[in-house]
């Protein structure tokens, strides 16, 4: 089948892959113009165009999919279907109307829930125990198209973004595949989504990352997770950022202020803290702003942190 696929993040790249390996012909691969990144701010190719240069694929990079130049490029390589992931634009219906087997988008959760760019992240941060990815049939807003396979998977506790983001992408790859050879033989059935059942996943902001001590010490905890490996949540202490990795929910009830620094032990290898509704947390690895990453209980005892010290509570970003 001639695909013309959509994408840009690392969530796309197997699904890719797994098109090539498939035996498809891949008419051409369109992702975003490169952008500047790191201390130098030198121009950085998005992770699918160096997946498809690597596989030797042409790439095209419009800063508007919606312009006519690129709609008449689109036109012209007459794609079958057009496969979407990770991609980063609203792609116009004057493109997604091309191809006879239907525009497919991949996306990371089990829709109406968490339509948007940030589900994976989201997920995780409001608690849920259970997520996947569906395949849609694609309109031209925003992950709101019929749905045609869904794979759901659990989400452990001791799951990152970046973690639950490897096994997401892995099923995205594999019900993608699934999705073409399913329309190809006319075997899946379009679901319209149940909208009323909706929530939105919205990007990730500066303000996500900032903790609040008020809130419960399983709360605290889920969004630091869903915030790991990047950007990360962290806290304030004496003024100074600290980044926090590794955390567990403490068996401690206090009637401590939320963000005061209950106890410091060797023996927990790290230090309990107040949160919402009599809750506390347990640190066990941070990072200071601008520093390495560490045990919780080295940083305390690196700056003399007693019960009774407060985080920031009222930091500002």
């Amino acid at each position: 089948m001639r695909i013309l696929f959509f994408g840009t993040a690392d969530f796309a790249v197997p699904c890719l892959e797994a098109i090539v390996s498939a035996g498809h012909e891949v008419v051409g691969v369109v992702t975003q113009p490169d952008k500047p990144s790191g201390r130098g701010m030198q121009l950085s190719a998005s992770p699918v165009k160096k997946a498809a240069e690597r596989l030797g694929l042409s790439v095209l990079q419009p800063r508007r999919v919606r312009a006519e130049s690129f709609v008449a490029t689109a036109t012209d390589l007459q794609p079958e279907l057009i496969a979407v992931a990770a991609f980063g634009q609203i792609i116009p219906q004057s493109i997604l109307d091309l191809p006879k087997y239907g525009p497919i988008n991949v996306h990371g959760s089990i829709l109406p829930k968490y339509r948007g760019a940030a589900p994976i992240q989201r997920a995780i941060m409001d608690g849920e125990t259970v997520t996947g990815v569906t395949t849609m049939w694609m309109d031209a807003t925003l992950d709101t198209g019929d749905m045609l396979l869904i794979e759901e998977t659990p989400i452990l506790l001791e799951d990152t973004t970046g973690t639950l983001f490897e096994r997401l992408s892995g099923i995205g790859a594999r019900l993608l595949i699934e999705t073409i050879n399913g329309l190809r033989a006319g075997t899946i059935e379009r679901k319209p989504q149940n909208s009323d059942a909706a929530t939105y996943a919205a990007m990730i902001k500066p303000e996500d990352c900032l903790l609040s001590w008020s809130m419960p010490a399983a709360q605290i905890r889920s969004r630091i997770q869903g915030l790991l490996p990047k950007p990360g949540a962290f806290t304030v202490f004496q003024g100074k950022r600290l980044k926090l990795h590794s955390t567990a929910v403490s068996e401690v009830q206090t009637d401590a202020a939320p963000g005061t620094v209950v106890t410091v032990s060797r023996n927990l290898a790290g230090l309990v803290v107040a949160a919402g509704q009599g809750t506390s947390l347990l640190l066990l690895q941070v990072q200071p702003d601008n520093g390495k990453r560490m045990s919780a209980d080295a940083w305390a005892n690196g700056l003399r942190v007693k019960p009774g010290d407060k985080f920031d509570a009222d930091a500002q970003i």
